[in-house]
């Protein structure tokens, strides 16, 4: 078919982009791009994802069985989009499962979005994050199937995940995923922790780098910087799931048992 080189190029496009290539082309008019949707949808090589974002079905594949890559969805649902906490531990191949959500960051993500067996749950980017002017600390340009994505590094994932867990599943989830990366550049880690200025979650990661600083090689400095900024008061690891635990006096955390004892599954 004659636009077949985009397609190649967008296996998930927007109607801007499909503009601004028919543009180029000197296809223009009031009804261009609209005319040419609706024939791709009747043929079978396009589907409609949400207003304004469709997806590419190969020539060939069953448009209703097609999986379309989650990953290029999430990363094109707003402008800003940056692939972020489990969906970021997923696309670095160090998620402990897979899961059919998928979380996205933006300064405005939209309501939750189900397509196909896949949720998508936007999060607003951190205020300290909008209000610096950094949204995009810590994330990397990624290219998958030909297209250029945002996705969060490890060192941001490994602190977005304790800010915010329960876009990311239980805390084993949480503990086995981070645990399987086996290096960290901690200085980034403690500098976008700090960034954030939230003392709970600069304590839940200072309580993770302790328990984890053999194989992460944690120094005295990175968790004296993170020490220095805890909690005054105990807070929940957890506040929306006040899970019983101990009071870890150190930085004033409640820890549920499983997680100190990562003993996951058992009856402690």
């Amino acid at each position: 078919m004659k636009h077949d080189e985009f397609f190649r190029k967008h296996p998930v496009f927007t109607g801007e982009e499909f503009a601004k290539y028919l543009s180029s082309l000197g296809e223009v008019g009031g009804r261009t791009q609209e005319t040419l949707l609706t024939y791709y949808q009747k043929a079978g090589r396009v589907v409609q994802v949400r207003r304004g974002l469709y997806a590419v079905i190969p020539p060939g594949a069953g448009i209703d069985s097609y999986r379309v890559d989650p990953f290029l969805l999430a990363a094109k649902l707003t402008p800003d989009s940056v692939l972020t906490h489990h969906t970021a531990l997923e696309f670095h191949g160090k998620a402990y499962s897979v899961h059919t959500q998928f979380p996205y960051s933006a300064s405005r993500p939209l309501e939750l979005l189900s397509f196909r067996s896949h949720v998508f749950q936007g999060t607003r980017f951190p205020n300290a994050l909008l209000r610096s002017g950094k949204t995009h600390f810590g994330v990397l340009t990624a290219e998958r199937a030909g297209m250029e994505l945002r996705v969060a590094s490890l060192e941001r994932t490994l602190v977005d995940v304790l800010d915010r867990p329960h876009l990311s599943g239980s805390w084993e989830e949480i503990w086995r995923s981070l645990e399987s990366v086996e290096f960290f550049d901690l200085d980034k880690v403690v500098e976008y922790a700090l960034l954030l200025g939230n003392a709970t979650t600069v304590a839940k990661v200072g309580f993770f780098l302790e328990q984890h600083r053999e194989p992460l090689m944690v120094e005295d400095r990175h968790l004296k910087a993170l020490y220095d900024l805890r909690p005054r008061q105990p807070h929940y690891l957890e506040r929306a799931r006040r899970t019983a635990g101990r009071l870890v006096s150190e930085w004033n955390l409640v820890i549920p048992g499983e997680v100190l004892e990562q003993a996951w599954g058992e009856v402690l």
